[in-house]
């Protein structure tokens, strides 16, 4: 290859370089989920993968730590015991995980059978991928995790996955 070759090879590749960086951003881009996207949250008829219906009622007053997740998606997977870990931690503190399974009940039945978790799990299905959407996800991937406080106001988001400590300070911040 001569010079003219590998000077246009390099241009290319900061562009790529350039482009994915830029990309990345606008992809794990998330918003606060609205009040009408709360309520719809709320109002929204959840069943448990036993198909009981969930009361929501028994949600409000409390900090909501919500997450869509699939058995599928391997970052989901992983961040379930920290999920686990932080709902024992708050317990007391009036904080409630929930877990939206983005997923077919079989599935998740399966997947609890084999990895039991001690917040309450609902099935979101293609209304939970919508609602996440509503929510601020903008792009619809996994996992995503929202908060909301007690007044019902959501206060943090965060689209992939989440680490302990990060999870943590924004509980703190929402009691």
């Amino acid at each position: 290859m001569n010079r003219r070759q590998w000077i246009i090879i390099v241009v290319i590749s900061l562009l790529a370089l350039v482009s994915g960086v830029l990309t990345s951003q606008w992809i794990y881009k998330t918003g606060l989920a609205g009040d009408p996207a709360v309520k719809a949250f709320l109002e929204n008829p959840w069943q448990t993968p036993d198909g009981k219906a969930a009361n929501t009622q028994e949600w409000q007053g409390k900090v909501l730590v919500v997450n869509f997740w699939a058995s599928w998606c391997p970052p989901c997977v992983e961040e379930m015991p920290t999920l686990d870990k932080l709902q024992q931690e708050f317990l007391k503190q009036n904080v409630l995980f929930v877990g939206i399974g983005i997923d077919s009940p079989s599935n998740i039945r399966e997947f609890l059978e084999k990895t039991p978790v001690s917040y309450p799990i609902m099935i979101g299905g293609l209304q939970g991928s919508n609602l996440s959407k509503q929510m601020g996800n903008s792009q619809g991937a996994l996992p995503y995790t929202i908060i909301i406080n007690a007044k019902g106001k959501s206060s943090y988001s965060k689209l992939g996955k989440i680490s302990e400590d990060e999870l943590r300070n924004a509980i703190k911040s929402a009691l």
